[in-house]
């Protein structure tokens, strides 16, 4: 097989791997009724005029499967700690002591539910797309190798590759899917 061609496999292949990684990523921001950190990925609080995520001005933790506590290192940031999760609208209450931050994770009704697994499905859709994109660009950087020199064989066979790879990785995701949507729908 041409190097060229190899090269741009490789190119595909550690990709779609980010892809995937970034597709699992989204998944553990939904929630399946158990508390988790991750609930609170992507919230940040003005910390001195600088938007800062959570985990950098604060000690996030679960005592247990029902519980997220925040217990910010300076008590001054309790109050824009407890707004950015307001404002994040991610369905929890911010309970404010006045030395630390209780979030009490409800369990989650049938249609709650429901409406997490189309939300899974979403963005497991969204990987795969990602995935058919890189397909469609490694593709057409093979087909440019042909002024450089690649045969019509080896093209071919670079693109047939190129599907084996696309196929992989888009049962990973439905493999993902499939495992979050049994974790979400799990009472």
């Amino acid at each position: 097989m041409n190097e060229f061609i190899k090269m741009e496999l490789d190119e595909a292949s550690s990709s779609m791997g980010k892809a995937l990684a970034h597709t699992d990523s989204e998944f553990t921001k939904i929630r399946a009724g158990k508390a988790s950190v991750n609930m609170l990925d992507g919230i940040a609080a003005d910390y001195y005029g600088a938007s800062t995520p959570l985990p950098q001005i604060a000690n996030i933790n679960t005592p247990d499967a029902r519980t997220i506590v925040v217990q910010p290192w300076e008590k001054s940031m309790i109050g824009p700690i407890e707004k950015a999760i307001m404002e994040a609208n991610i369905g929890l209450n911010p309970q404010n002591d006045g030395q630390l931050i209780r979030l009490n994770v409800p369990p989650l009704t049938e249609e709650r539910r429901r409406d997490l697994v189309k939300k899974v499905k979403e963005e497991a859709e969204r990987g795969k797309i990602t995935i058919r994109n890189i397909r469609k660009a490694t593709n057409e950087s093979i087909k440019k190798l042909k002024n450089d020199g690649a045969s019509e064989d080896e093209i071919k066979v670079g693109e047939v590759e190129v599907q084996k790879l696309t196929d992989a990785f888009i049962a990973k995701v439905d493999q993902l899917t499939e495992t979050k949507e049994k974790d979400v729908m799990t009472v």
